[in-house]
């Protein structure tokens, strides 16, 4: 056990000072915060009132609506932490440094999955507490039904999407293509499954994980079990991206 902790320490620390020194990183962890709360922040006092005075409105998921912008800031975090690997040949030179190329992709995964749910888990709590700020008389509290587990859940969601990234970059070794996929995807796909919450089209990764902003999902999936759904597609993905740094060359 001591010899384990004394190789993934110092390889952790490694990766975390690689993510410091990239800047688009960086950027990229920052606006997940920054971009979904400043929106939350817009929307809310433009629409926030109105849209309270709304029949039709779920005012819980509807606190987390800036999440359509700030997944695709964790998407590019997870996709940017690893294609600079490839982008900059430095990919070489790392598994120079570490041989274990399982200790070395894991503790890239254990590190930007670190910071993606930190990120996640403030932006969540500063995503719902912002908007509700602007609704006044009108606005929920973190005591109402299931605003918590959303704020917890939305953070995590979050963090699942990154590491998403993450595989699918380690296995095409591409960013540019893994956010030519994924962006779009979240985007367009989620616009036109719309108010869809059966058959296939609720085990879409960022269909399934929004269920846990749901008050009251509807659906096939409760909160946790769209979530688990959407665990489900990253660890997949990481498992892809696990086979193709093992056994491609660098």
């Amino acid at each position: 056990m001591t010899m384990s902790r004394t190789a993934v320490l110092p390889v952790a620390h490694a990766e975390w000072i690689k993510l410091k020194s990239l800047r688009s990183s960086l950027v990229s962890l920052v606006t997940v915060f920054a971009a979904t709360v400043a929106i939350t922040a817009l929307v809310f006092a433009t629409v926030g009132v109105a849209e309270a005075d709304n029949a039709d409105a779920e005012p819980l998921f509807d606190a987390f609506y800036a999440f359509n912008f700030g997944q695709i800031a964790a998407i590019s975090f997870g996709t940017t932490a690893v294609s600079s690997e490839y982008t900059s040949g430095a990919l070489r030179i790392s598994l120079a440094a570490v041989p274990r190329r399982g200790l070395f992709y894991g503790s890239k995964v254990a590190v930007v999955g670190g910071l993606a749910l930190l990120a996640g888990l403030l932006t969540g709590f500063g995503t719902f507490l912002t908007g509700q700020a602007f609704l006044g008389d009108d606005g929920l509290g973190l005591g109402h039904p299931g605003a918590v587990r959303a704020c917890v859940g939305g953070g995590i969601y979050l963090a699942l999407m990154a590491l998403l990234a993450v595989g699918l970059t380690a296995v095409l070794r591409s960013g540019v293509a893994v956010l030519s996929i994924l962006i779009p995807f979240t985007l367009i796909v989620s616009f036109v499954v719309g108010d869809m919450d059966s058959g296939v089209a609720a085990f879409l990764p960022d269909k399934a994980g929004q269920q846990v902003l749901h008050e009251a999902p509807t659906g096939t999936l409760g909160p946790w079990a769209g979530l688990a759904v959407l665990a489900a597609w990253a660890a997949a993905a990481l498992l892809a991206g696990w086979w193709a740094v093992r056994r491609r060359d660098a």
